[in-house]
């Protein structure tokens, strides 16, 4: 038998890990390709062996609309707290778009069958068809084998170093070759090919340098995992299920605890199951800590997403108060506490909520969150309620916590925060709703009628959150098409105009980036500001940087999952074209660390994670 690892690249351009594995464990093959041809050719000796497992470190089947997958859900669930959670998949996102995943195109080019999950979980099960395809997930796949408190950090990420980067992946390397004395065994240290990788983590000058190596070491763990299926399936466990996706990983072992969180949170950490009276003493005492940190998060929150450019309405939060933490503390059913730990199990202690204009906003709103933070729990409530053919309460709720690598504010450390994101019509129908329903006393009489009321609310709302939609793409198309003729006496020559106004560049970067989401009116003003700031006043000159910058490779070393805003991609270019002297203007004093740290991407050509 053969197996294969394939840590796949989600965007064409960056490269992807391949490894391949014998019977026996023995690395016999470790490379990289960037594009599809690449792959198939790298896989081309054993194009026909019978009996082949090829991992991917990818979606393969991505059904849903919005949302995570219930793979996704489940796992997060176990591993979320040890920062080994999944980000959520859809066919909302641009790479999973119809439901055509690049894992499944390339699994149908080299004759794979995905696998069932019975031929994977039972060790008598006979595997059909023999050339299979399976998905896995190295992070948790490495906390189940090693027993790690949380995952290596060799990820990059905000204020990880070079040096943390090296350090964390070769102490992944380090743990793979513990292995070779397993059963099954991992042999890699006979092969030229790994060590010249293991030669180049230690050796790399730059971030960027540890890339390719990083995609062929976590291709090595996701054959692992293929090989440990094969040899020894009782010791897997599939998430989710064959119809809508599975992710498939070493079971976590039932004795293994997240480490412990930073000491600086650790004071807010209680006593495991204490009663609701004790659980509501120590919640008032934490209550200080907690507004504050509520605070730190909307801000950070807030930031992040100006930063990306998605045209939200508000970012709103609120600390749970003292007397509804106890209220939902002490409730019951069928006699017994619904909260055994109050305190880890209410998870909504500090809430936030996104307002958006349109429902595609929403799922551009949650994909950015999934790439700052840590997302533990993503349940689409409209998706829910429309698959059971219904209309009603509709909003996206996120479970999220910062990176502990992060260099989010010390206050977040070990915090979790709820995040709801929905339209504003979504909203005005849920604040409604939730007035009438649990402020107020409905007759048993009025129940009825007053359902299908609000039942027809939502329906209509739901339209009208349609209709929003079509009218912003019309008006995004009609950007791209020619413009009916005007007297010229009534048209504005932003051309020779003294400075360019928010209207103007709103315009410009409209018929610009016709894909492009449109940002918050107060970031055309603001960039409009830092255009004056150097001395650029004529849209000829904005249009002749734009020329000058290639968008789609700024796109792909930013590592975006979601077209950008528009003002967003003209931030690109321009930092791109500026540099430094951009970073020192004085409309971006608020912003020069995150600035620095995209310019790094931007200069050394590594996508972000």
């Amino acid at each position: 038998m053969t197996f294969v690892g394939i840590d796949l690249a989600w965007a064409g351009k960056n490269p992807t890990g391949i490894a391949v594995l014998d019977d026996v464990g023995a690395l016999i093959f470790l490379g990289s390709a960037k594009t599809d041809d690449g792959i198939v050719g790298a896989l081309q000796p054993w194009s026909d062996v019978d009996d082949l497992v090829v991992a991917f470190d990818a979606p393969i089947v991505v059904r849903n609309a919005t949302g995570a997958r219930p793979a996704e859900r489940d796992l997060n669930l176990d591993f979320g707290s040890f920062q080994a959670g999944a980000h959520p998949s859809n066919t909302g996102k641009p790479e999973f778009a119809g439901g055509q995943t690049r894992a499944a195109r390339l699994a149908k080019r080299l004759n794979l069958g995905v696998a069932p999950i019975a031929t994977l979980t039972r060790p008598t099960a006979e595997p059909s068809p023999r050339r299979l395809a399976v998905e896995v997930y190295p992070h948790p796949a490495t906390v189940a084998l090693f027993r790690l408190g949380r995952t290596i950090k060799y990820k990059q990420k905000p204020g990880r170093s070079l040096a943390d980067l090296r350090t964390g992946l070769l102490s992944l390397v380090e743990h793979l070759e513990t292995l070779r004395v397993v059963e099954p065994a991992l042999r890699l240290r006979h092969n030229p090919s790994w060590a010249e990788t293991v030669n180049r983590i230690r050796m790399a000058e730059t971030k960027a340098g540890l890339r390719p190596a990083e995609d062929e070491v976590e291709a090595v763990v996701c054959a692992y995992v293929a090989l440990l299926g094969r040899k020894r399936p009782d010791r897997l466990t599939a998430y989710g299920s064959d119809r809508d996706g599975y992710i498939l990983t070493p079971t976590l072992p039932t004795d293994l605890r997240p480490s412990a969180p930073p000491a600086e949170a650790t004071h807010l950490t209680a006593a495991k199951h204490p009663t609701p009276d004790t659980a509501v003493d120590e919640y008032a005492a934490r209550h200080p800590a907690l507004v504050g940190a509520t605070r730190a998060f909307a801000d950070l929150v807030t930031a992040r997403l100006d930063d990306t450019g998605i045209n939200y309405l508000s970012v709103t939060s609120r600390t749970k108060s003292i007397e509804s933490f106890s209220a939902k503390a002490l409730r019951t059913r069928a006699g017994e506490l619904l909260y055994q730990d109050p305190l880890t199990e209410i998870t909504d202690q500090i809430g936030l909520r996104v307002v958006t204009y349109l429902q595609e906003d929403v799922a551009a709103v949650a994909d950015q969150l999934a790439d700052q933070f840590v997302v533990l729990d993503d349940r689409d409530l409209g998706q829910e309620t429309a698959s059971q053919g219904e209309f009603g309460y509709a909003s996206r709720h996120l479970l999220v916590e910062v990176d502990p690598d992060d260099d989010a504010p010390v206050i977040l450390r070990g915090q979790r925060a709820s995040i709801q994101i929905r339209t504003v019509l979504q909203h005005a129908w849920a604040e409604f709703e939730h007035d009438i329903r649990y402020k107020g006393s409905i007759p048993d009489q009025f129940a009825s009628d007053l359902d299908r009321r609000f039942t027809l609310a939502a329906a209509l709302l739901e339209l009208a959150d349609r209709e929003f939609s079509a009218i912003r793409d019309r008006l995004q198309q009609s950007m791209g098409e020619p413009a009916a003729a005007t007297d010229p006496a009534q048209r504005t020559d932003v051309t020779t105009a003294p400075s360019i106004g928010a209207a103007d560049l709103a315009a410009l970067l409209a018929d610009r980036f016709t894909d492009a989401g449109w940002s918050r009116a107060d970031h055309y003003e603001w960039m409009s500001g830092l255009l004056l700031e150097l001395g650029i006043t004529s849209s000829a000159t904005v249009g002749a940087i734009l020329d000058g910058v290639d968008s789609k490779e700024i796109d792909a070393r930013m590592g975006y999952r979601h077209p950008p805003g528009a003002v967003r991609r003209l931030d690109d270019a321009l930092l791109d074209r500026y540099g430094e002297a951009y970073l020192e203007l004085h409309g971006n004093a608020h912003r020069q660390q995150a600035l620095r740290s995209r310019l790094e991407r931007l200069r050394s050509g590594e996508p972000s994670p």
